[in-house]
């Protein structure tokens, strides 16, 4: 346990204007009772008592050194006999009473909350938290936080739905949409009716109503959407949108890449794709060059595929930095291509 009688800690490092500090940031170095201080590297039961000697208030030194505001800077021994003292008090003493009262009543009201709130607001977050926060999401798997962030984001979008149907009077969004489209209107004019994004229908109505996304492709379809790719389609030497995508899809370009030839946006790239059935990979270009030079290093090597080769050589005993001098290839590359 720590001697308060003890030389002082060295300084472990400086504060952004000087100040020597004695323990680390957002951390507060307690040994049984006894509370570091920052400040001048000694051991105390209360570091906030024992502020005064420096000059500093206890918000000016969590802020300073990292800490949270709420941090206690005592020993738990000395929480203990103040909490059995204010106990005490909280009995005897009417004054105490009355206030602890009052808090009661602002904390179950939810004032302190909208203090607290308030007092927080635009004040950068303590490395104490960040640290805090930190350690709490490297407890969740990356793939729960994708599964929460998915769920809030098709329940934001399902209330956005919900609100613009009420407002326009309907019961459902896909009944709001049937009507529409029936009258000749587009998912477009429809999204920015309803003050949304003029594909945000055409991007969510699929998840939100199937059968209402169905009935208004099937409209989008008969109005002779086609219609407008019929000048670029001409320049391009193309009779029908069908054929020019499928050509486009054969030569693996990606949605951007027909988008900036045909002078269109990716949202009417990806809807004439849907119209006409068919199906654009993600990221078409840079697997279509991965699988090309797979398929080249591994005929170079006069082995069916590369992950074959590099089975070869693992079960002979090869170390990567041989297969790599053989191959010619990165060992980082290698080993995504191995098979085990």
């Amino acid at each position: 346990m720590a001697d308060p009688t003890a030389a002082p800690r060295q300084a472990v490092g400086r504060l952004a204007d000087g100040t020597p500090r004695h323990g680390p940031v957002g951390e507060i170095v307690m040994d049984g009772d006894l509370v570091l201080c920052h400040l001048c590297g000694r051991w105390f039961r209360s570091v906030t008592a024992h502020l005064r000697a420096h000059g500093w208030t206890k918000d000016g030194y969590c802020d300073g050194f990292g800490l949270e505001r709420g941090q206690s800077l005592e020993g738990s021994a000395t929480r203990k006999r103040r909490s059995a003292a204010f106990s005490a008090r909280l009995v005897f003493e009417p004054a105490v009473r009355a206030g602890s009262a009052a808090g009661r009543a602002r904390a179950r009201a939810g004032a302190l909350a909208k203090d607290a709130a308030a007092a927080a607001r635009g004040r950068p977050l303590p490395e104490q938290r960040r640290r805090k926060a930190r350690e709490a999401l490297a407890a969740i798997p990356l793939a729960s936080i994708a599964d929460a962030n998915r769920a809030r984001a098709a329940e934001r979008i399902a209330r956005l739905a919900a609100a613009a149907a009420t407002e326009a009077g309907y019961p459902a969004i896909g009944d709001l949409v049937r009507a529409r489209v029936s009258a000749g209107g587009s998912l477009a004019g429809l999204s920015r009716e309803l003050g949304l994004h003029k594909d945000w229908l055409s991007r969510h109505l699929p998840d939100l109503d199937p059968a209402a996304a169905a009935v208004a492709a099937v409209v989008d379809r008969s109005a002779d959407a086609d219609g407008r790719w019929q000048p670029t389609l001409a320049r391009l030497g193309y009779a029908d949108v069908a054929g020019y995508l499928r050509d486009r899809l054969a030569t693996h370009q990606t949605v951007n890449q027909i988008a900036a030839e045909v002078g269109m946006g990716y949202h009417a790239v990806h809807s004439a794709l849907r119209r006409h059935g068919l199906d654009a990979a993600p990221h078409a270009a840079k697997r279509h060059a991965a699988r090309c030079r797979e398929e080249m290093v591994a005929a170079a090597l006069g082995c069916a595929s590369v992950g074959e080769y590099i089975e070869r050589r693992r079960s002979s005993g090869w170390t990567w930095s041989q297969i790599a001098a053989e191959s010619g290839q990165p060992q980082s590359w290698l080993r995504r291509h191995s098979p085990a």
